[in-house]
């Protein structure tokens, strides 16, 4: 159980390194192993998502699954592309910090389709444990933590303590994507789209030698050793579509190895002769726009401070923005005050420099593609 001097030892050792602005890696390996000595756990992995969209980001798993990657592409299908009570999308849709499955479902397990088809049978789990990665109202990432089947269920208590851990979490994470945003090593992508067919037994079939580049730069991330596997959330959430179960086609940003920010969309094919059940994935190299918004979002900033860190993107001076927001020019000084802080800025100059950020400003000026965007 969850109790006493060691959990409170524990949450303030995850708030510690929380607030250290440490890089993911880690942030998620100290945070994980601190966890470890309140909730014990056999297993677990921690996924990483796409504040906008709670899509998949990246991945990482600890003790038994460590370097465990065969079977990441079933699992992704499974996770985005089925509902179940415990999945991560729906614990961010239902705004739930933490969950287990052997409570939720009465104690039987094999009520989940992800244990009862994967994890039970793949790797003899006999219950998971879950913790979101909530912000506010953004989803960051989520833990899943694994115990034997000799082992006893998660209980109330330890699922109670890791839903205290939900906001910690997730600013460790915020603070993780905003360590590395200069820290860019610019690739040159090939010609042409970057376009992924996949099939409709969920494979791949053909992609652009430019989608092959870029799937390059994501298998050399030690969060994504498969390079066919961060792409199968988006093939899970596209049946889903498709099926009408979702209003909109999946989408999300992530990060290379090298520190780029790409986009990555997927939607269902209309049927064409003998072909039906075909998926299209595109990858495009993120634009500013797609890119200021995650990270004035990592900053951690309340509704009106982001209202007001828009509008100094935008060049508006002071009194313009207390006329466009119906502030005062103190309140707006206040609110510039309190992004500066969490920026981790002095001034807006440097508030701008710190948005658009290295992946943008060395191409300033460079040459344009047809698309309108940097070639």
């Amino acid at each position: 159980m969850a109790r006493g001097l060691t959990a409170e030892r524990v949450r303030q050792d995850v708030d510690v390194v929380a607030r250290a602005g440490l890089d993911l890696e880690t942030f998620l390996a100290e945070a994980m192993d601190s966890l470890r000595r309140a909730v014990p756990w056999e297993s677990a992995c921690v996924a990483t998502h796409d504040p906008g969209t709670h899509l998949l980001t990246s991945g990482r798993k600890y003790g038994a699954l460590a370097g465990e990657s065969e079977h990441d592409h079933e699992f992704a299908l499974i996770e985005y592309g089925e509902v179940e009570a415990t999945a991560f999308t729906e614990l961010a849709r239902t705004h739930t910090d933490a969950a287990g499955v052997h409570l939720v479902h009465g104690g039987q397990v094999e009520r989940s389709p992800r244990m009862e088809r994967f994890m039970v049978p793949r790797f003899g789990i006999g219950d998971e444990a879950r913790v979101a990665f909530r912000d506010g109202r953004e989803l960051w990432g989520a833990a899943a933590l694994f115990r034997g089947s000799d082992d006893r269920p998660f209980d109330a208590d330890e699922i109670d303590f890791l839903a205290s851990l939900t906001g910690l979490f997730a600013r460790g994470v915020r603070a993780g994507v905003l360590t590395r945003m200069a820290d860019v090593v610019a690739p040159t992508p090939g010609p042409g789209p970057a376009v992924i067919i996949v099939g409709p037994d969920d494979r791949v079939t053909q992609m652009t030698p430019t989608a092959e580049q870029w799937l390059g730069e994501l298998v050399d991330s030690p969060t994504h050793p498969d390079p066919v596997s961060p792409v199968a959330a988006l093939i899970g959430s596209a049946r889903r579509f498709a099926r009408g179960e979702v209003t909109a086609p999946p989408r999300c940003r992530l990060r290379t190895a090298g520190g780029m920010w790409l986009v990555l969309q997927a939607g269902p094919l209309s049927s064409f002769r003998d072909r039906d059940g075909d998926v299209v994935i595109t990858i495009e190299e993120a634009r500013p726009p797609e890119i200021v918004a995650l990270v004035v979002a990592a900053f951690g900033l309340t509704q009106r401070e982001r209202d007001v860190t828009q509008l100094v993107l935008q060049g508006i001076d002071t009194k313009e923005i207390g006329r466009t927001l119906h502030l005062s020019a103190y309140t707006v000084q206040d609110h510039l005050k309190s992004v500066f802080d969490k920026a981790g800025v002095r001034s807006r100059r440097e508030l701008i420099a710190r948005v658009y950020f290295d992946q943008y400003v060395p191409r300033m000026g460079g040459e344009l593609a047809p698309s309108g965007w940097f070639a």
